[in-house]
């Protein structure tokens, strides 16, 4: 715990208290702190402070690098100098990292910065440690410290006195530009990279012992040390003194300026509502196709590039969509890979997915590519990654979709941006951790991704994008749990659902065939349709086309004629003609049946079955009768199939229990709701499970004002744990009252079992007259336990 975070926390108010704690919600999640003390040390963690510092803009991070350079030095009008910039303008950023407490002011005005932070800024605006860090370390001797005196005209005195005198000699600009000139030649090119390319750097050992080389000029004079025989180091004065007096660090107050032009408003809601449905429908029927063939994963790992291309051909999506929508529903757990089944399948959460409204639908689509760590469409070296397959940038590719389009939401209604560059350097600018060269890769694809889904449209954000960025990290990583309350935001329900309200749920069928839907399509009605017919155009208005084979496609997934013609005439009026199809293919439909046995033929009638022998263009199958109503294939089931429907018959396939399987990867047991027997045989939930309950945040305020409160009180004594329990606790053995001690003095959790028989599970325990004052996880609060009460202590891990 950092004591001038402590003593900075005492002299808060209120209201400043709880804007810090606002700012760092982390620091009061449960079990929440119960004194200040407390809140230092949670406040001042190092990985803490690395998640926080990833969502605060560049001119934070420089602040918090020229504070850490100056060290003891710092304070606001030093840093304002040292930045080549006013004080009021470094003021705004310095209060950005007091708010979120990764630097506040000491009792004497000086900046001190989040061990944290310090930590993982090893060389601060590229500089080293201080020459103190390398003056009074015990590797330089006192005859080496008396050596370089004499070389900088120190005179000899006591070590404290050399030590300021030396330092005042290496920090100075203009002292140490003397020295540089009368050093041997090369000495000059030597120490400018180690100034301005690196503190640290690996050397050749033996030049330090050349009489007359740079190197050992320069260790002789103080302005390189070196911690082992091939690395040497300059300390933070002398790189400072070597950059001039004319140095000063990058500081960037604004972010840069994005080229952008006015759209049209209405425009951008239309495409809204155009891809939206467009993203759900498309999911859907993706799905059924895994469902009917299952999705083959590489050796490797991954989906092939011939596996995309199949389904993108089967389902009427172009490439790039089917690599995105894939990797989306395997996020969202929609599909899975099903050891039986030998690939990816859809889960039983798609069957509870598809009975949901189409905005949920597709509020769980954003929810998991807003989480989702590969990118679809980003090029590395020119070419797309493997779809499902590993990304060495994992997380970080989450982190620059969200920079991308928080750009874009940044930006004034209705207005788009033109410059890919000027965009990539704003998101650098707002999340400054982020690597740049990923950045760039990553942008382009993220437009992409994010016009497809309706997020973006015209180069502008739309309101569903909007709504999106606005919960920022908050949808967590993409194996988090807690994802229904993102998918259940407000702002995000209600534009979804004005997204999707534009979709058309009935469609026009006339005497050719034809269905017109003159709008997006529902999703419910685009997988009918797509179910019975074949689709010939999308956009503004889609058609589709009723054919013998679709129609035969419809029955093969379990449909009958009546059950066929039943759901259409909901969407629309059912012309003649296709009755007459529809009528028409289900005579025909399953007079012909087929096994799987390398394979099987069966038909009721030996006439037809003659017929399919003497074919001579089924020759090749080399047919065989078995029995006047059986016929062996020497080639598989779907070939033989195949062969079948192209010279005109309509044969169906039969598994070896003599129905048609669609298969499930069982990710999760059903919880609630009622099974619905869907086409095909499939069972489905027709409720939908209650979503997981989420902690609501905690209150800033609330805390803060319990923290002041708190401070005022007397500390529980530490030091007497072990005897208190001893004496109080008789009823536990003396290795329970050991674990009870660590739960007080080390915060350990345990199980505690009282005399009632009531168990919880506790941690962070606080003694108070015989009565243990801990966190109950079971109660999600501090709650007393008497010692005398507690029969049991057990070890409870996480």
């Amino acid at each position: 715990m950092d004591d001038h975070l402590l003593g900075w926390l005492k002299t808060l108010d209120e209201e400043r208290l709880a804007r810090v704690l606002a700012n760092r919600l982390d620091a009061i999640a449960p079990p929440w702190p119960r004194r200040l003390d407390t809140l230092a040390q949670r406040l001042g963690n190092g990985s803490a402070a690395m998640e926080v510092m990833r969502d605060l803009p560049l001119p934070s991070l420089e602040v918090a690098q020229a504070s850490l350079a100056l060290g003891e030095e710092a304070a606001p009008q030093t840093l304002a100098r040292f930045l080549g910039v006013s004080e009021a303008e470094v003021t705004p950023w310095l209060d950005l990292l007091y708010d979120h407490a990764m630097a506040w002011p000491d009792g004497e005005g000086r900046v001190r910065v989040a061990d944290g932070l310090a930590r993982w800024w090893a060389a601060p605006c590229g500089l080293g440690e201080p020459l103190a860090h390398y003056l009074t370390s015990w590797t330089v001797s006192a005859d080496a410290l008396r050596a370089l005196a004499r070389a900088l005209g120190v005179p000899h005195g006591p070590k404290r006195r050399t030590v300021a005198g030396i330092t005042a000699i290496l920090a100075d600009p203009a002292r140490v530009a003397g020295l540089v000139e009368r050093a041997p030649e090369g000495t000059a090119r030597l120490l400018a990279e180690f100034a301005w390319d690196g503190p640290v750097r690996d050397v050749d050992g033996g030049r330090f012992v050349v009489p007359g080389a740079p190197e050992k000029w320069a260790a002789d004079h103080g302005l390189l040390f070196r911690p082992s025989w091939n690395v040497a180091e300059m300390p933070r004065e002398v790189a400072l003194a070597l950059r001039g007096p004319d140095y000063h660090p990058p500081f960037t107050p604004a972010p840069p300026d994005l080229a952008t032009v006015p759209v049209d408003p209405e425009a951008v809601d239309h495409l809204m509502t155009l891809a939206a449905p467009h993203v759900v429908e498309r999911c859907a029927a993706m799905l059924e196709n895994t469902a009917k063939v299952p999705l083959p994963l590489l050796k490797a790992g991954g989906v092939g590039v011939r596996e995309v291309r199949r389904v993108a051909k089967d389902t009427g999506c172009d490439e790039d969509e089917t690599r995105l929508l894939l990797e989306i529903c395997a996020v969202a757990r929609l599909l899975a890979w099903d050891e039986s089944a030998g690939g990816l399948v859809p889960t039983e959460k798609f069957d509870r997915w598809r009975l949901d409204d189409a905005a949920a639908r597709l509020r769980v689509l954003l929810s998991a590519w807003w989480r989702m760590e590969r990118s679809s469409l980003r090029r590395v070296g020119g070419k797309y990654g493997t779809v499902l397959g590993d990304d060495p940038a994992g997380s970080a590719v989450a982190r620059a979709r969200r920079a991308v389009l928080g750009v874009l939401a940044r930006l004034p209604a209705s207005m788009a941006c033109t410059d890919l560059t000027g965009l990539v350097g704003s998101a650098h600018w707002h999340s400054p951790l982020l690597d740049q060269a990923l950045l760039a890769e990553c942008a382009p694809a993220v437009l992409e991704e994010a016009r497809m889904l309706g997020l973006v449209a015209l180069d502008t954000i739309t309101d569903l994008g909007r709504a999106l960025a606005a919960l920022g990290a908050s949808a967590g990583g993409e194996i988090d749990e807690t994802t229904p309350a993102v998918e259940n935001d407000p702002a995000l329900v209600e534009c979804s659902t004005r997204a999707l309200a534009s979709v058309r749920r009935s469609a026009l069928f006339g005497a050719d065939l034809t269905a017109v839907v003159t709008g997006p399509p529902a999703g419910e009605l685009a997988e009918l349709l797509d179910r019975a017919a074949e689709r010939e155009s999308r956009g503004t208005a889609s058609v589709w086309r009723f054919t013998p084979a679709s129609v035969r496609r419809a029955m093969d997934s379990g449909h009958t004629a009546e059950a066929l013609l039943a759901d259409l005439a909901e969407v629309g009026t059912v012309p003649q003609p296709l009755e007459y199809l529809v009528h028409d293919v289900a005579r025909r439909h399953g007079e012909v049946t087929v096994t799987t046995v390398a394979c099987i033929v069966q038909a009721s009638d030996p006439a037809l079955l003659a017929e399919i022998a003497a074919h001579r263009r089924l020759g090749r199958l080399g047919f065989r009768l078995l029995a006047p109503t059986v016929l062996a294939s020497a080639l598989p089931a779907d070939r033989t199939l195949a062969a079948l429907r192209e010279n005109g018959y309509a044969p169906v396939p039969i598994e070896d229990t003599g129905e048609v399987t669609v298969r499930r990867a069982r990710i999760e047991e059903p919880q609630h709701g009622r099974l619905i027997l869907l086409p095909g045989g499939r069972v489905a939930e027709l409720e939908q499970p209650a979503y997981s309950l989420v902690e609501p945040p905690p209150d800033p305020r609330e805390h803060a004002r319990r923290l002041l409160t708190a401070d005022g009180e007397a500390v529980p004594s530490v030091g007497r744990t072990w005897a208190i329990i001893g004496r109080m606790a008789s009823r536990l053995p003396t290795a329970q009252q050991s674990l009870l001690g660590f739960v007080v003095d080390r915060g350990v959790r345990a199980a505690i079992t009282l005399a009632d028989g009531l168990t919880a599970t506790i941690s962070h325990g606080e003694l108070r007259s015989g009565v243990l004052d801990a966190w109950c996880e079971e109660a999600g609060d501090y709650l007393e336990f008497p010692l005398a009460d507690i029969v049991e202590v057990r070890g409870a891990h996480t």
